[in-house]
Formats: C-alpha cells, sequence, structure tokens
C-alpha cells in the first residue's frame, strides 16, 4: 500500500532531550550473544509461562525458543500467513499477535515441542468497514480486552517511510472487547509500543514519528485523557515492554535523521521529491543497537547503545530476569545481554 498523492504536514520537531548519538559515543551496550533462528526479521519478543521466548518472522511463522539452549531449540509453532508485528500473551496463555497484514490474531500455541502449527484465530481484519492493515502491537488487560495500535491508515510495512516523511498522524489506538472493536484514540504519529500500566488505569504509546511516549488514562476500555511520559527523543522509539520492577523499556530503532528533522518543518513538496527517490536513498536506520529504559515518571534509567556490534535497528527489548533480550526488524535472530 504506497498511497498515490503525498499529504505532508509541516511540523517542527523539537530539540531531542540529549544529544543524538554519534559513532564516537563510548559504548554503553554490553557484549551481545546472539540467538540464530530458521528465519529472518523477529520483530518482537514475548515470553511464555514456561520462560521460553517467542517472536514472529518475516515470513510469517512464529518461532519459540529456550533461551537457555539457544537458537538450537529453535521451534516453529504457527504461520500466520501474514507478517507478525508485536505479539502479547493473554492471561489464558494465548498468543495476541498483530500481523500487519491479516489484522489482530489469536494463537494456541502446542505446551510441547513437535506438536505441530497451531491454528489462528482472526479476532479482527476490518474497522468500520475498512480492511486494518498496519496493526503493530497489542496490550492485553487481565480482563481479556485488548489494546492495539494501528501505525498508519496510509502506508503499510513496507512503505513505513512514506508515514514518517508525511507526519499526516493517522495511527490510532484500538480496543477489541467482547468480538468487537473500537477506536479509541487517533491523530497519532506512527503509534507503534503498547504497555499497560501494572493497575491497567494507564496506557502509554510509543508515538514513533514524534520522537514520544504518550500515555492514556483509561475508564472502562476508553481513552478519557492523556499527557506526554518523556518527549523529545533523539531517536525513533519502537516496542515497548515492561520490566518485574516496573521500568519500561523503549527499543530505540534509530538516532534521529538530520536530513528528515531538516525537512519536516519546510515545504511538504520537499519530501515529496525524497519519497519518490529509490528506497535505498531515503533516509534510513543507522548501524546502531539501542535501547532505553525509563521509569514511571519518564525518567530515563539505562540507555544502552552500541555501533556496528553485528546488531541493529532495535524493535523489541524484553527483559527476562537479569538478561535483556534483543528483536530487530530486518535482523536473523535475537540477541541477548547481561544487564549491569
Amino acid at each position: 500500500m504506497k498511497n498515490k498523492g503525498f499529504r505532508g504536514v509541516t511540523w517542527t520537531p523539537p530539540a531531542p532531550f540529549a544529544a543524538t548519538p554519534r559513532r564516537s559515543d563510548a559504548r554503553t551496550l554490553p557484549p551481545l550473544t546472539l540467538i540464530a533462528l530458521p528465519g529472518a526479521g523477529p520483530e518482537h519478543i514475548a515470553v511464555d509461562s514456561a520462560g521460553r521466548l517467542v517472536a514472529g518472522l518475516a515470513d510469517g511463522r512464529i518461532v519459540r525458543v529456550d533461551p537457555g539452549r539457544g537458537g538450537a531449540s529453535a521451534e516453529v509453532v504457527a504461520d500466520t500467513g501474514g507478517r507478525p508485528l508485536g505479539l502479547e500473551f493473554d492471561a489464558q496463555g494465548r498468543l495476541v499477535v498483530c500481523d500487519a497484514e491479516r489484522g489482530l490474531l489469536r494463537v494456541t500455541l502446542p505446551s510441547v515441542e513437535g506438536a505441530g502449527l497451531a491454528e489462528i484465530e482472526v479476532l479482527c481484519d476490518e474497522v468500520d468497514g475498512q480492511p486494518l492493515v498496519f496493526a503493530s502491537c497489542p496490550a492485553v488487560a487481565r480482563d481479556g480486552a485488548i489494546y492495539f495500535s494501528q501505525s498508519s491508515q496510509r502506508y503499510d510495512l513496507d512503505h513505513y517511510k512514506g508515514d514518517l516523511l508525511e507526519h499526516s498522524g493517522t495511527g490510532r489506538i484500538l480496543c477489541h472487547r467482547g468480538g468487537e472493536t473500537q477506536v479509541i484514540a487517533e491523530g497519532l504519529q506512527f503509534a507503534n509500543g503498547l504497555v499497560l500500566s501494572a493497575d491497567e488505569s494507564t496506557l502509554t504509546v510509543a508515538e514513533t514519528g514524534a520522537y514520544r511516549l504518550t500515555r492514556y488514562t483509561l475508564a472502562d476500555g476508553r481513552a478519557t485523557g492523556s499527557s506526554t511520559l518523556i518527549d523529545a527523543l533523539p531517536g525513533f522509539p519502537d516496542n515497548l515492554t515492561t520490566s518485574p520492577d516496573g521500568l519500561i523499556w523503549v527499543a530505540m530503532a534509530s538516532p534521529r535523521d538530520a536530513l528528515l528533522d531538516a525537512l519536516l518543518p519546510r515545504h511538504p513538496f520537499l519530501r515529496a521529491l525524497v519519497w519518490a527517490l529509490p528506497d535505498r536513498l531515503k533516509p534510513g536506520p543507522k548501524d546502531i543497537a539501542w535501547a532505553l529504559a525509563v521509569d514511571q515518571s519518564g525518567e530515563v534509567v539505562h540507555d544502552l547503545r552500541g555501533w556496528h556490534v553485528g546488531f541493529s535497528e532495535v524493535t523489541a527489548a524484553r527483559q527476562l530476569g537479569g538478561r535483556l533480550y534483543l528483536a530487530g526488524l530486518d535482523q536473523p535472530g535475537l540477541a541477548a545481554l547481561d544487564l549491569p
């Protein structure tokens, strides 16, 4: 879905609260251990009740791996037939998946190895009579309500740069409850990662195209107000996860792009020219692995980054015990590190 008629909106990005990472910066990222998978593109990571990692691949397969045994234990447990992105387990142990091509899905994974592929249940594939494209990340409440983000209504995953260049703000958050889906927030700049607070009174979303995390107050499954948790990030926030001690891990896909920031306040015609270029000439992710952790007041607790470390464009960071596991949209596997 590459829309005709570029609809650029003028916007002046805020100055970053900290310097945009440079290649000369000291490395703060601990050493990485790579976990090979039987395919590329693990965009997100979920953890099942047995402590196994689950990720979706670019070809539609969902894989499960025992982190203690590494890539040799990787097993294909489902195939969505689309492109799985964000995923999260519900209270019954079922896997909820946002698939960029098929919509909101639910998968009951086999509990033991070698049991074959799980069946896929489609929960929502259209909203208000329109196909649901670019569903991005779910957050599942204890009562079964599923909040999920839709990054863009104008561009699909393959053309995501168009949304960032346009800055047209067609991202939104939806809630699926009792077989029905409703929009609870819209006008977001590339809505991405989602996490619920421990008491489920708030929902935090990463607005990738606005360099911020926005927090919504919830009541009866509806958003009743919003505030900014952290703004003016020096890079593009992607998926969000919560740690056992309440920190929010923010996958930072890339530092800000100087060209994009320079073009956003100018006439949209200039960005339309950039959008017309071959993809290799457009602004793109840098060769850095980067994850932040912020507390519930938006203060940065961890800033882990490293250039040219054999892993880049981190799209998810998930803590399990004393280790942090990283996923990447175009990476051949996962990466693991010991937390400092």
